[in-house]
């Protein structure tokens, strides 16, 4: 009679299906005389440097809870992705695991055809450390040229607080940079990337007095939406609905918009990046 599937052996249910995955040969194992796929309990135990009897009590819901260096020597063991690996501390601890910043650079061509589709809305991708990596045309044409600078200068707060054209963008600078830097500190903090931008803060605080001032007040501001205003050079003041979102699949990355809040803006916008403007809509009687 199979063992019965209850909330008390989700994880021992979880780690069973995924070590049947795979192949005993790509990890030196024999694959002769086995009695069903994948690794066998003392295999995975071997590769995760944790006792095997440990590691049977798991599968078999038994010994309490692990701990989270266990599950992941266990989560390297099975070759899990960051995906099943979360999902592997949620069913052994009930909580994802402590964030580890690890950058990746640039995004997918799918990604930046997302950015594309979205012109004339301004769109870019930034990472936990306010890098942008991707854009559309509508954020070079109406906020800053990333591709005009290196890339090791494409970074938001270096932006806002060291570029004269960025500041002279905003109609109150202050408000916008201190919500900039509130929103920078929960998303280096929430992606384990502390360490990561450091660097940048130190440079920050040296060449910017604004900025070192800003960072001593420890202001945090909530930020997933808000209204943004600019001064643009040509069209004059315009104003956007600005949202960030999660890019799945990739917790080092955020997508932000800012969507033109009047139809009259959206069609200024298409004409200064040289797209046509949108066709009436027909009557209907």
């Amino acid at each position: 009679m199979s063992e019965p599937f209850t909330n008390e052996n989700l994880l021992g249910t979880y780690l069973r299906e995924r070590r049947t995955r795979l192949d005993p040969e790509a990890f030196g194992f024999s694959s002769e005389r086995r009695r069903t796929a994948g690794l066998r309990r003392e295999e995975v135990a071997q590769r995760a440097n944790i006792s095997p009897t440990w590691y049977t009590w798991l599968e078999q819901g038994r010994g309490g809870s692990p701990s989270a260096d266990v599950l992941d020597r266990i989560a390297r063991a099975l070759m899990l992705t960051d995906l099943e690996r979360e999902h592997l501390f949620l069913l052994g601890l009930g909580h994802p695991p402590e964030a580890h910043y690890k950058k990746d650079e640039g995004v997918t061509p799918r990604l930046q055809r997302v950015l594309d589709a979205l012109d004339p809305s301004p769109a870019l991708i930034r990472t936990a450390t306010w890098d942008v990596v991707a854009w559309n045309r509508a954020v070079t044409v109406m906020l800053t040229d990333y591709g005009a600078l290196p890339p090791e200068q494409r970074n938001i707060l270096r932006s806002i607080f060291l570029d004269p054209r960025a500041r002279a963008l905003q109609y109150d600078w202050e408000s916008v940079a201190r919500f900039v830097l509130g929103a920078f500190k929960i998303d280096a903090a929430r992606a384990g990337a502390a360490a990561e931008a450091e660097p940048l803060v130190d440079e920050l605080c040296r060449l910017s007095p604004d900025f070192a001032a800003m960072w001593r007040d420890n202001d945090i501001q909530h930020h997933g939406e808000r209204v943004k205003h600019i001064r643009h050079p040509v069209l004059g003041r315009l104003e956007f609905e600005y949202s960030a979102f999660a890019v799945d699949g990739r917790p080092d990355l955020s997508m932000v918009v800012y969507n033109p809040t009047t139809a009259a803006d959206i069609d200024r916008i298409r004409a200064l990046i040289g797209e046509p403007t949108a066709a009436p809509k027909p009557t209907t009687v």
